[in-house]
């Protein structure tokens, strides 16, 4: 492939960009009429205004062209068709597999994949619904109220921020009873010991989340959790009350889980796209199979938008080469998730792992180091929470950070009841107009006749009009949807995870393997054989100090 820098789309967009110094959004608002429309693309019920974006329709047509050049349509049908693209591991990427919903074969190695994603689907329906019932019961004869997956990285994060997205559908039994998701990844006791106090051992059913059932923090919380159990109920109940997600099937029955209870997925899953496999069992029992499908069914359906859409008119598409477009000729360092709705709370998490570990490289398909930037650093809260924290930064700091604003136009918890307050229309007022501040910013002349008006004098006028200045011009993106339903989820959650492809693809890199995350692994072991008394190994002197610092300290205890 040709280097990044060398394709002449890139050097188009280079000169492009300097033909852009002194643009104004606001001005090209007002001097278009058009300009909203034109930068607005819509699916279903979801609009994705890119109209206060620091970018016109000749910026997206030459990143469209740049995405030509670098092969971006080739590389989709490429992922699709069970291609190995991801070249390191030697690996198909197929999350879209899971999701998929035609009756399209989806072929690694010559074997459709479809037959065995299917039946791992209807085993985790089965199991699902004999939770559900009751039918399956604790060691003391009790149907089970807690679901706790023990996971870490994307075993937790997707399952966690999914279910407490969906809280309005989680499953209620004609009882009136509720099963609580629960979900425990940090090795830290703390996560486990304060979650194992809300418990009661005859209602818990643990799902321990770990394709080779080898990860030491999962584990340790697996054992820790597996030796609460035992305390309460004896070693019989393990069989009962855990299940696991992984391919191991020795360990998982050496743990004493039954592997009939085992659910299985495979090596063309990676764990940050993996919510949508058997990894997303604890989301099953939560909102139910039907909720779970419907989740499935909204990926599958940007996947097919995403596939099969001109890229003109692709929403994934253009928001990844706009991220490109600010973080090599805006020198945009981060980029900022902002989603106005509390059960997205832990979405940007979820896109935090998804995107900086899969472009976190710094070197080609081909091994050469790269000279441009890869994967922006991804941050964000929900809501008003984040205006009174960090928007200050985004107003009147001296970074320039693209942004998306998230948020639904209706709400499953209206509490207009209560005290006649309309939240969710404060919450969308302020959405809407966050976007317009940080386009539009205030002059100087505004602050001066605010102050004036407000009958300051000169003197003190003169001294504080700088402060309250607002440059504006700072670049957002919109998206707007009726509801956060499974379906609207799966479909943002695709749409995020394409966007993170196209940027790969642009970059060059391959976006799904995480070796970055094997040194500390790896250092981590030797230094806990240290601390446990083992020999001493080679460090620097900093490491070595604060090793010796650790292990004075503990002998204080």
């Amino acid at each position: 492939m040709t280097p990044l820098r060398d394709e002449l789309t890139y050097r188009a967009l280079a000169t492009h960009r300097s033909s852009l110094d002194g643009f104004a959004i606001t001005r090209a608002l007002a001097d278009d009429p058009g300009r909203v429309p034109k930068m607005t693309r819509s699916f279903e019920d979801l609009d994705v205004d890119l109209s206060k974006s620091l970018a016109t329709p000749e910026t997206l047509r030459l990143l469209i062209a740049l995405a030509e050049a670098r092969g971006l349509p080739r590389a989709v049908e490429a992922m699709f068709a069970g291609e190995k693209i991801n070249v390191t591991e030697k690996r198909a990427v197929l999350h879209v597999a899971l999701r998929n919903q035609s009756a399209r074969a989806i072929v690694v190695d010559g074997r459709d994949v479809m037959p065995e994603v299917r039946a791992v689907l209807a085993k985790i329906g089965a199991f699902v619904d004999r939770v559900h019932s009751g039918e399956w019961k604790g060691q003391s004869g009790e149907a089970i109220t807690d679901i706790v997956n023990i996971g870490i990285g994307g075993s937790d994060l997707g399952p966690l921020m999914a279910c407490e997205a969906l809280e309005p559908y989680w499953h209620v039994r004609s009882d009136g009873s509720r099963i609580t998701p629960r979900f425990v990844s940090n090795v830290d006791g703390a996560h486990l010991g304060r979650m194992l106090k809300h418990l009661r051992p005859e209602t818990t059913l643990f799902v321990v989340a770990s394709k080779t059932f080898t990860t030491e923090e999962t584990l340790s919380n697996a054992r820790s959790a597996r030796g609460w159990l035992v305390k309460k109920l004896g070693e019989a109940a393990v069989a009962k009350h855990f299940v696991a997600v992984s391919t191991n099937a020795k360990e998982v029955g050496a743990f004493g889980i039954d592997t009939a209870n085992m659910f299985e997925f495979w090596d063309w899953v990676g764990g940050r796209y993996s919510l949508w496999s058997a990894i997303g069992l604890s989301i099953a029992l939560a909102v139910g199979k039907k909720h779970f499908t419907e989740l499935l069914e909204g990926g599958h359906a940007m996947d097919e938008h995403f596939r099969t859409t001109k890229l003109e008119d692709n929403v994934p598409v253009l928001m990844g080469l706009l991220g490109v477009w600010y973080s090599h000729f805006w020198n945009a360092q981060t980029f900022a998730v902002l989603p106005y709705d509390q059960s997205l709370h832990r979405f940007t998490a979820w896109l935090q792992q998804g995107d900086m570990e899969s472009n976190g490289k710094g070197v080609t398909l081909d091994g050469s180091r790269v000279d441009y930037d890869t994967g922006p650093i991804i941050w964000g809260e929900p809501g008003t929470n984040g205006q009174h924290a960090f928007y200050q930064l985004l107003h009147q700091g001296t970074r320039m950070v693209p942004i998306d604003f998230i948020a639904p136009t209706q709400t499953h918890y209206p509490l207009e009841a209560y005290a006649g307050i309309d939240h969710h229309t404060i919450l969308l007022a302020n959405v809407v107009a966050q976007g317009e501040a940080l386009a539009r910013g205030k002059s100087r002349d505004e602050v001066v006749a605010e102050l004036k008006k407000a009958g300051m004098s000169e003197d003190d006028i003169a001294q504080l009009a700088p402060h309250k200045v607002f440059t504006g011009n700072r670049p957002s993106n919109t998206l707007l949807f009726d509801k956060l339903t499974p379906r609207a989820l799966g479909r943002l959650l695709a749409l995020y995870e394409h966007r993170i492809f196209v940027q790969g693809v642009i970059f060059g890199i391959n976006s799904f393997d995480q070796w970055g995350v094997e040194l500390g692994k790896q250092l981590a072991k030797t230094v806990l054989g240290e601390l446990k008394g083992g020999a001493a190994q080679a460090h620097d002197p900093s490491t070595k100090a604060l090793l010796t610092n650790v292990m004075t300290r503990r002998t204080k205890s």
